[in-house]
């Protein structure tokens, strides 16, 4: 599919959904060709197979931590994303205009509560101890 095609969709379906920025849904695409790819590498194939919605969700969370580190929970708060439940959502407002397939079994539900965005976007990059001041120690007065 050209870029083009999928930017016209992707105009489409903001014009008729607008919870989702489209930066989420241009990087949903990225972070699917780079979650199959490092399926294809893992399990040693070069044969493109289906992603589920859950390895989907894992390799959201790989790529946006690789390609935004502490700014990706922000970022996507700023799409309009706050719950993995909303990837499903782009992902299936995807299938409906046939940028994306799906299988049978597929279903939205499978992006049900993979992971918590605060455990994954924001807990990790908190400082692990608050900066303790010894209120014995006093600071001296230059006057």
């Amino acid at each position: 599919m050209s870029s083009n095609n999928f930017s016209e969709v992707v105009q489409l379906i903001c014009n008729e959904d607008s919870r989702y920025d489209k930066g989420a849904y241009y990087f949903l695409r990225h972070a699917l060709d780079s979650t199959l790819s490092n399926i294809l590498e893992r399990e040693k194939s070069e044969k493109p197979r289906h992603v589920t919605g859950q390895e989907l969700c894992e390799g959201i969370k790989e790529y946006a931590l690789d390609q935004f580190g502490p700014m990706a929970g922000i970022l996507f708060k700023n799409w309009g994303i706050t719950r993995t439940e909303d990837f499903g959502q782009i992902v299936f407002n995807l299938v409906e205009y046939g940028i994306f397939g799906k299988t049978e079994t597929d279903s939205i539900e499978d992006f049900t509560k993979v992971y918590e965005f605060e455990e994954v976007f924001e807990k990790p990059f908190r400082p692990q101890k608050p900066l303790a001041f010894n209120h014995s120690q006093s600071v001296s007065n230059p006057t």
